[in-house]
């Protein structure tokens, strides 16, 4: 997102809030904003899988769940997508990603997306064995955000996930 916002048409337009734990991560992050000019984002340095990380930057028209859903247990996976009404503003649109390798999960990953409350636009996967990007629309209701909910925490790599 950063690398596309500064040319984008709609850049005046976009508030967008970057939540990472890693220090790291996030110092680089904020640097290029800085040196993009990007006043209008914000980098958050919190935990994303706490559901009190969002309060007061919902609800989203566009939710992008990047690197998480390969990198948690198949029931976080699960318990994180019928959270994510909580994050959304009506219509929202959520962008995920996740690993194929076996046993692909991205047949439950829509399953629970339907589930709540979302249509499913669109699953690009060039290769069945590789990656996929999935994009969902609310279609249900947006949902109020309940605080001290944990939704996800990272695994080690080293697990299978």
């Amino acid at each position: 997102m950063i690398g596309v916002l500064p040319t984008h048409p709609a850049r005046a337009r976009v508030r967008a809030n970057l939540v990472e734990l890693e220090k790291g991560n996030v110092a680089v992050a904020r640097d290029r904003v800085a040196r993009l000019g990007l006043d209008q984002v914000e980098v958050h340095q919190a935990d994303a899988g706490l559901s009190d990380t969002y309060a007061g930057l919902v609800p989203a028209d566009l939710v992008l769940a990047c690197g998480v859903f390969g990198n948690v247990t198949d029931d976080d996976v699960a318990t994180t997508i019928a959270a994510l009404p909580q994050l959304c503003a009506a219509n929202a649109t959520v962008l995920w990603t996740r690993h194929r390798r076996a046993p692909d999960l991205t047949p439950s990953i829509n399953d629970w997306f339907v589930a709540a409350g979302f249509e499913k636009l669109r699953l690009y996967s060039p290769d069945n064995n590789g990656f996929a990007v999935g994009t969902h629309r609310l279609v249900g209701d947006s949902q109020p955000l309940k605080l001290s909910e944990r939704w996800f925490r990272f695994v080690d790599r080293d697990e299978d996930c």
